[in-house]
């Protein structure tokens, strides 16, 4: 990674990941449309805690109200994710530490709980072209920067993959199917 310049980023999208439930909600809210009510059941999080960062996350512009619904006396909002939690190179080189390690936690914490909910629903193995792997390495900086520059053409591809088949979906009317796709690239503190 190049540790030259560092580009400006997004500072509302920076300051509104600055807390991995935030991450974790806005990793939902790209994935479908749903309430503060439904998360906080599905996260095991307080409502109230649940809608303050969905409240953060509109003020800085990351996720919008598409609906409401009438229940039991009350409106229950509905919200889509307007941003990605993604960050350039650049940018991510641009966030402080500490933003860095509550980012990366908090999609660690969601690859851990989709690769459970998999296991135990067994969509994991379901398919004969499913893929699931772990690759200890040893590299050298090119080798390094190689699989950096491949895995960033690969999450490319994908979202453009995403984006076609939303389109044939649209005309067909057809079911999708639904799946994650969660790659990674660290620097391990220990062989193997």
């Amino acid at each position: 990674m190049s540790t030259g310049a560092k580009k400006v980023i997004d500072p509302l999208l920076a300051k509104a990941l600055a807390h991995p439930l935030r991450v974790h909600l806005l990793g939902i809210l790209n994935e479908r449309v749903t309430s503060p009510n439904q998360l906080a059941k599905e996260l095991h999080e307080p409502l109230g805690n649940v809608s303050y960062h969905i409240k953060v996350l509109l003020d800085y512009k990351c996720v919008e109200l598409v609906k409401t619904e009438p229940r039991r006396g009350a409106i229950e909002h509905f919200y889509r994710a307007l941003k990605r939690p993604f960050f350039s190179e650049p940018e991510w080189m641009a966030l402080p530490a500490s933003a860095q390690h509550s980012i990366a936690g908090g999609i660690l914490g969601m690859i851990g709980k989709d690769a459970s909910e998999a296991l135990a629903a067994g969509t994991l193995e379901e398919r004969e072209d499913s893929h699931l792997s772990r690759t200890p390495m040893v590299v050298d900086e090119k080798g390094w920067l190689d699989v950096a520059s491949l895995l960033k053409k690969t999450l490319d591809r994908t979202l453009e993959i995403q984006a076609e088949a939303a389109g044939r979906l649209a005309k067909t009317g057809a079911t999708g199917i639904n799946t994650k796709v969660e790659i990674m690239h660290f620097r391990s503190p220990q062989p193997g």
